[in-house]
């Protein structure tokens, strides 16, 4: 028998059951939920309060998750997932119901957890607390760990640049050289260096923010690496 246990609107299962269906009845479950998210999604667009909390209940625990594995906090992940919401219901009009409601508060919860992670970049009380969270999920050989993955997502995160990107954010951050003389090594504008190091840095923070936990993030964003 499997139990399940409710803990901070996330389902546990204690054991796991393997349910095999037909691959016809799954697509016509997909298809009807499809039908049904949509739906909802016009009679939200049009100020239902009903299918506004139906939505909530069926996304809220999906919201919940992708911010906590970021921010590592009960706290800051439920205050994401009720800004999100708020999100929804303020600019509920312009929520097109063909494309994928999923998608859309995803993009949502991205964005504001990123901004909150920008925000304790620079607010030296709330990354204290952001780090106090992190560190009690970690243990000293995880910690070890994290260390090797840590410097190997930093080399992805240069790797997935434009060549030319890359080599003009190496010759900053590795060779320590300033925009001028990158610009005179290079033989091209200055401007084009800045440029370049903007689109380099926001292309590096967007794959950090993806694929990294906050206390790496914020490592990196209030050390030089990603002035």
């Amino acid at each position: 028998m499997v139990k399940i246990f409710i803990n901070d609107n996330i389902l546990i299962f204690k054991e796991r059951i393997d349910i095999y269906l037909p691959k016809a009845i799954i697509l016509r479950m997909q298809k009807l939920k499809t039908h049904n998210d949509k739906l909802l999604i016009k009679e939200l667009v049009e100020g239902n309060n009903k299918a506004f909390r139906a939505l909530f209940d069926m996304y809220r625990n999906d919201v919940y998750a992708y911010s906590f594995s970021m921010l590592k906090s009960k706290v800051y992940a439920e205050e994401i997932v009720q800004d999100v919401f708020l999100k929804v219901w303020q600019f509920r009009e312009r929520i097109d119901p063909k494309l994928s409601f999923k998608s859309y508060i995803f993009t949502i919860t991205r964005n504001l957890t990123f901004n909150f992670i920008s925000k304790a970049a620079t607010d030296k009380k709330l990354r204290e607390e952001v780090f106090y969270m992190s560190q009690k999920f970690y243990t000293p050989l995880s910690e070890r760990v994290l260390e090797v993955d840590y410097e190997a997502l930093k080399n992805k995160a240069i790797d997935q640049l434009p060549p030319k990107r890359k080599l003009i954010f190496e010759l900053s951050r590795n060779e320590g050289m300033t925009y001028e003389e990158i610009s005179e090594h290079l033989g091209i504008s200055i401007s084009t260096v800045k440029s370049q190091m903007s689109k380099a840095l926001e292309s590096i923070k967007k794959f950090l923010f993806t694929n990294a936990d906050i206390t790496f993030v914020l490592t990196m964003m209030t050390s030089r690496w990603l002035e």
